[in-house]
């Protein structure tokens, strides 16, 4: 008998599915896996794979926990897989050098770290917690034999990580090959519908595909998420980077931060780190454009959404009034030094509109405050997201005065005034 009821028609699920998604292989298989699913009333076998290698998660790291977690809403059974074994390895994706393997020790304590963290997203009762020692473990010599037999060395060495270091002539160490091996088994012994991972783990990720071919499954399909960029818009979220956001920072904190992001970054946190649809983030974007809606709003509304996803409601909220404290009443600002700035400055205004005011150009903005030498450096500087407003991140060249306010702090690196708006020139 036909279940359907019990999940969304299949476009509706595709909806929130592919939100964010970099990749899915192959998209046409996933469709028919949810309508089969859907006709059966059977839920897809969701799975995504976590080495326990540090034990503090940062919202990078969240992205592909909260696709697991639409997975989750849709009634999908969702495996949140701890590669206690595999780590005893060490991914070597990414790396030019072999990592250092871990000790079942530190592997133990990392894992009970992460089972912690990650059921701020997920939702603990609708979650199968696996741990790929289970398996692994058990194969033996005769059946990890078995298993490298299905693929050759020019297949691994195909792997750019590898490629490179060989080319290189980079040691490669055995154990390591063994790794893409051991991913893809997990989702031969887990009968994985659907594995989750970055872009970065596509050459595992089609082991899984490859392997499950073998073994005469049913090929799963991949998804891959995109590596989420830090504070500064640039590099990946790392905190080796300094520009992560942690998931156990506080509230006031953690806010303040999604607040110092670009306006373009606010657009990539709200698809990869919220539940919205990228539906309702369209239309949210359109309002921006439309000025129906200011940026800082939609960026205040960002960083509540995400305070309260980890810590709760009340504390983001609580949150959002320290920083319009803060930073829109400067409450904790009055050392900040004042300097005039004459309206009538030859090439500030851009232009001047009866309705929206003085269009104000940034970079002679920063030049006449003493923040930067040129307008070219100026211009390098907001391109470099090193300029903020109000303790806002810019990196538009104009801004209207009412939107900069009557007295807006300006900050370039580690240097801010405040600016007092005067109409006529300094008297020589």
């Amino acid at each position: 008998m036909s279940e359907s009821h019990h999940f969304l028609p299949v476009e509706d699920q595709l909806d929130l599915i592919t939100k964010g998604a970099a990749e899915i292989i192959p998209l046409e298989a996933l469709k028919e896996r949810l309508l089969q699913s859907r006709h059966t009333g059977i839920p897809l076998r969701i799975k995504a794979g976590f080495d326990p290698t540090a034990p503090d998660l940062h919202l990078g790291h969240t992205v592909l926990m909260r696709k697991l977690r639409h997975f989750q809403q849709l009634g999908h059974t969702v495996i949140f897989l701890i590669g206690d074994s595999t780590a005893l390895i060490g991914d070597p994706t990414g790396r030019n050098v072999t990592r250092k393997p871990l000790t079942p020790a530190e592997i133990a304590a990392n894992a009970e770290t992460y089972k912690q963290q990650v059921f701020r997203i997920l939702d603990e009762s609708k979650t199968e917690v696996r741990f790929n020692s289970e398996w692994l473990d058990k194969l033996g010599y005769a059946g990890m034999i078995h298993l490298a037999s299905m693929v050759t060395l020019s297949q691994m060495l195909d792997r750019k990580d590898f490629l490179t270091r060989f080319r290189a002539e980079e040691e490669i160490s055995m154990h390591e090959l063994m790794y893409p091996l051991a991913q893809g088994y997990d989702s031969v012994a887990l009968h994985a519908d659907v594995e989750l991972g970055g872009t970065d783990q596509r050459f595992n990720l089609l082991m899984g595909r490859s392997l499950q071919r073998h073994f005469g499954q049913p090929q799963q399909i991949i998804l891959m998420v995109p590596i989420l960029e830090g504070l500064d818009g640039v590099q990946k979220m790392s905190k080796s980077y300094g520009n992560a956001i942690g998931i156990h920072e506080p509230a006031p904190e953690m806010y303040g931060k999604i607040m110092s992001i670009s306006d373009d970054l606010m657009w990539r946190f709200w698809t990869l780190l919220t539940d919205l649809r990228q539906s309702e983030i369209d239309a949210m974007k359109s309002e921006v454009h439309a000025g129906h809606l200011h940026p800082m709003q939609a960026k205040k509304n960002l960083a509540r959404a995400i305070t309260a996803d980890f810590h709760s409601p009340a504390e983001a909220e609580a949150a959002a009034e320290h920083w319009t404290i803060q930073f829109q009443q400067r409450g904790v600002a009055e050392d900040v030094p004042a300097i005039e700035i004459s309206l009538a400055t030859e090439g500030l205004i851009a232009t001047h509109d009866p309705v929206i005011g003085e269009e104000i150009r940034i970079p002679k903005l920063l030049v006449l405050a003493g923040l930067a030498a040129s307008a070219g450096e100026a211009t390098r500087k907001l391109t470099e997201n090193a300029v903020s407003v109000d303790g806002e991140k810019i990196a538009y060249r104009t801004a209207t005065r009412k939107d900069l306010g009557e007295s807006p702090i300006l900050r370039l690196g580690r240097r801010q005034v405040r600016i007092t708006w005067i109409e006529r020139l300094p008297t020589p």
